[in-house]
């Protein structure tokens, strides 16, 4: 019967190995957060580019920019236009929104996201300052046009 029992394991040991695999597990899940949110602003750019897209496709088609003063409602104008638009993207948190605004000729625009990295390349080349009413300083990426 002595045999038996010297084959297992004993209950420390098993609490001892579930211990260190929980530490190991927290340190990557705390190691891939700055990973996560870089993936999240890498599409909110992707996002930008998409509905700068669409904003062409309706140039194109009517001499001007919608004249729409928030993201919603250039949704439904985009969408109403027929040109292909089923629906505009939203922020990947969706506790943040993207931001558009049109000159008062309607021949340029602003696109706007905020990003989760202070110091992504991304902000080193976008717009920078307040156009047309809204905030591009970092860490706000803007595209103008």
């Amino acid at each position: 019967m002595n045999k038996l029992y010297k084959k297992g394991f004993t209950l420390i040991e098993l609490l001892v190995v579930i211990t260190v695999i929980g530490l190991l597990s927290a340190m990557v899940l705390v190691g891939l957060s700055g990973v996560r949110a870089q993936g999240r602003d890498t599409r909110r750019i992707a996002d930008l580019r998409n509905t700068q897209n669409a904003l062409e496709i309706y140039f194109n088609a009517n001499t001007e920019y919608p004249s729409s003063t928030d993201w919603d409602s250039l949704e439904t104008e985009l969408i109403n236009a027929d040109i292909g638009v089923k629906k505009l993207p939203r922020d990947p948190l969706l506790s943040r929104s993207y931001e558009y605004a049109v000159s008062g000729d309607g021949l340029h625009y602003v696109l706007m996201a905020g990003l989760e990295s202070q110091d992504s390349q991304a902000l080193r080349e976008d717009s920078d300052g307040v156009v047309y009413g809204v905030s591009c300083e970092d860490p706000s990426y803007c595209i103008e046009l």
